[in-house]
């Protein structure tokens, strides 16, 4: 088992450099007994980044997870030593960051004015997207929704993580906005970001402290991709 540092709180998100043993490897990856490398999944790229010792280091090019374990995929695992100091490409993981605390403001909002849900997304570091169903936008629309969304960015709201359990969240918010449905009943502890009165949902991605790090949003395209659903792809720019 990895223990994960990056999922106590917002502040966590902030790790960029670590200390970890290796406690296993195979032909291209190594595992790590704890790390602060984000694995892919949930629409968002892993993150990159390298892994130093001594005399060498490794470049760590992805990071994948089978159940608790984190694999950081590397070229050269028979040279990682025991001890290594992990180092994360900050710049690409502060990009995901924004990109993914935007997104859920995007389908807050999105979900309250046209009862739209989210349906997919797709997080990269210089654009996103993300699928709603069922709704067919029009210029307007989307207009109203980036408008709204650069209004709520601009008050600079703190980002908070917590767990919280699955009988509370279903007391407290609406289950098809939170998409709280699409999660095993099984689950009964659930990480959950809240964004001030703007939105409470249960995530495992990274995110900033604030939105004031997001910057401004554009909608830069809109494509049909069924009968009642609409990728909408955007881009953040002007973040301090």
């Amino acid at each position: 088992m990895t223990e994960i540092l990056y999922m106590k709180d917002a502040e966590s998100n902030y790790i960029r450099e670590f200390e970890a043993r290796v406690i296993d490897r195979g032909f291209d990856y190594v595992v790590l007994d704890r790390t602060a490398f984000y694995a892919v999944g949930g629409g968002q790229p892993s993150d990159t980044g390298t892994l130093s010792w001594a005399d060498g280091r490794a470049e760590v090019r992805e990071v994948t997870k089978k159940g608790q374990v984190k694999h950081h995929l590397v070229q050269n695992p028979d040279i990682v030593p025991e001890g290594v100091r992990g180092v994360l490409d900050w710049d690409r993981r502060h990009a995901h960051m924004r990109m993914h605390t935007a997104q859920h403001i995007i389908s807050g909002v999105v979900y309250d004015l046209y009862r739209a849900r989210t349906v997919g997304n797709q997080i990269y570091h210089d654009r996103s997207r993300i699928d709603f169903a069922p709704v067919r936008f029009t210029d307007e629309m989307l207009a109203e929704v980036q408008a709204k969304c650069n209004d709520i960015f601009a008050k600079g709201t703190p980002v908070e993580v917590s767990t919280i359990s699955r009988e509370v969240l279903e007391r407290d918010v609406d289950a098809q906005r939170a998409n709280l449905d699409l999660l095993p009943k099984s689950v009964r502890e659930l990480r959950v970001v809240t964004i001030g009165e703007f939105d409470v949902c249960p995530c495992a991605g990274t995110h900033v402290r604030s939105l004031g790090e997001i910057g401004r949003l554009t909608i830069t395209k809109r494509e049909r991709k069924g009968k009642d659903r609409e990728r909408v792809t955007y881009e953040l720019e002007g973040a301090p």
